[in-house]
This record gives structure tokens, C-alpha cells and sequence, in this order.
């Protein structure tokens, strides 16, 4: 992405250019990896650094919601993997016709490849009934732990590490394979290792699942669903998401 022709406003808080871009590559190259492990461990300073960066996410309440279960043993994998069948198999039936075969061609999760697995929880009780910030929107923690996952994607895709979220499980069949109390929330399932290479754009995207959608369409003014064609940003926005293609974004 090309941040150099962004307007010319100077802020003193600003990272520099380089450092910018940096920021910038890791999100637009960001993959969902599936099959492209290898069998090389990750360092324990490097798995520190990325389990760092997702403790430091921003929590509703300061809530600091979030476990991180580092799963190493093959047992305990199997387990999981055997939740997943089960739940991958149920997913299936829900498609239908073309849908349904090409979901069964997809490599959609790496649990026995990846040389580990960490599991992000969020603990809904762990500041009390009472948050500053989940008084009215009861979700946010949960929305808290989701951003410790995206802090951990980022900071693994600057290692070279890469990370695919498992999200096809029975919520009870995951607890009762990493022996997870009933009221602690899975939130991701995340497969980690050093892969062999990064696809130029995601997999579903590749395979036709479905297509990018244009930003300047998701992008309204003031009130829910006006579109205003002629604002200076739409045309920012379609200028940046050109530029980003070239490494895509997102699962």
C-alpha cells in the first residue's frame, strides 16, 4: 500500500514511514493458513513475543479478558481434530448443490500440521458483573478478546509465522478437549507454525468461495445506507483498496 501520497498533515505521534509501511504489509499480507505448515518448532522467544503483543489488546474495562492455551501435545491435537471432523461433517449438510462439494474440497483447518495450537479464551467474569464500558453492551468483552487475536495475527505475520483460526467446532466439544471450564468462552482455536510459503490472495477468495467487496460500497455517510459517490474519501478508498490487492487482506 502506498502511504506516500496520503496528504501531507505532519503529526509528532506519527511512526515513521518506514515503520508505517511496515504496520501496513503486515495487515494487507495477513493469511488464514491452512496447509502450508512445517514441522519446525517455534522458538519459545518468538511464541513470547506474539503472546506479548496479544496481551497488550485494547479491553473493555481494562478487563484484560483473555487465557492463552499453548497446545504442544499430539494427544490433546487429536482431540481437537476429532471435534472439528465432527463439526466439519455437520457444516456440509448446511450447503447445498455446488456449494456443498466445493466446501468438501476445502482445506479449511491445519490442527495435526502445525507444530502447536493456541487456544484464545475470554473470561466473562473476571472483573466482576460490573464493567466500565459492558454496562449497556454486554459483548464487548468478547469483542476485547477477538482484538488480543488479531494483535497476536499481526505480530506472527511479522515473525513469518503463520496463523490459521479454526472456527468449525461444537463450542462443548472444544471445551471438553482442552478441558476448558463451561464459563470460560472459546474464542479461536488458532494453528501456528512457520509455513512454506504466504498465498497472493486468501483461499476462499482463490477458490471462488466468494469475491472481495468494493469498500467505497460499505462506506455510508451520516445515516445508515447513504452512499455519496462525490465525498473526496471514496475516491481515496478506491485508490487504497487497488493498491492493496497486489497482497491482499484478510481470511
Amino acid at each position: 500500500m502506498n502511504t506516500a501520497a496520503a496528504p501531507a498533515i505532519q503529526d509528532i505521534h506519527a511512526f515513521t514511514e518506514q515503520a508505517r509501511d511496515a504496520i501496513y504489509h503486515a495487515i494487507f499480507s495477513r493469511r488464514d493458513v491452512r496447509g502450508q505448515f512445517l514441522p519446525e518448532p517455534v522458538p519459545d522467544a518468538v511464541l513470547s513475543r506474539i503472546l506479548t503483543a496479544a496481551h497488550y489488546a485494547p479491553s473493555v474495562g481494562f478487563m484484560q479478558p483473555w487465557n492463552f492455551m499453548v497446545v504442544k501435545s499430539d494427544a490433546v491435537k487429536r482431540r481437537v481434530h476429532e471435534a472439528f471432523a465432527v463439526a466439519h461433517a455437520e457444516a456440509a449438510q448446511m450447503f447445498e448443490g455446488d456449494k456443498r462439494s466445493t466446501y468438501q474440497t476445502l482445506k479449511l483447518e491445519g490442527i495435526l500440521e502445525s507444530p502447536l495450537g493456541i487456544c484464545i479464551t475470554c473470561d466473562r467474569e473476571r472483573s466482576g458483573p460490573v464493567v466500565v464500558g459492558r454496562t449497556h453492551l454486554k459483548t464487548m468483552d468478547l469483542y476485547s478478546s477477538v482484538c488480543a487475536v488479531q494483535n497476536l495475527w499481526l505480530a506472527a505475520r511479522a515473525e513469518g509465522l503463520g496463523v490459521g483460526w479454526v472456527s468449525i467446532f461444537n463450542q462443548a466439544a472444544l471445551q471438553q478437549a482442552l478441558a476448558i471450564p463451561k464459563h470460560i468462552t472459546p474464542i479461536a482455536y488458532l494453528c501456528v507454525g512457520y509455513v512454506s510459503h504466504f498465498y497472493a490472495k486468501p483461499e476462499l477468495e482463490t477458490a471462488g468461495w466468494l469475491p472481495r467487496l468494493p469498500i467505497e460500497e460499505l462506506v455510508y455517510f451520516d445515516q445508515w445506507g447513504q452512499r455519496d459517490d462525490q465525498q473526496p474519501l471514496i475516491g481515496y478508498l478506491r485508490r487504497d483498496q487497488a493498491a492493496a490487492q497486489g497482497t491482499g487482506n484478510s481470511k
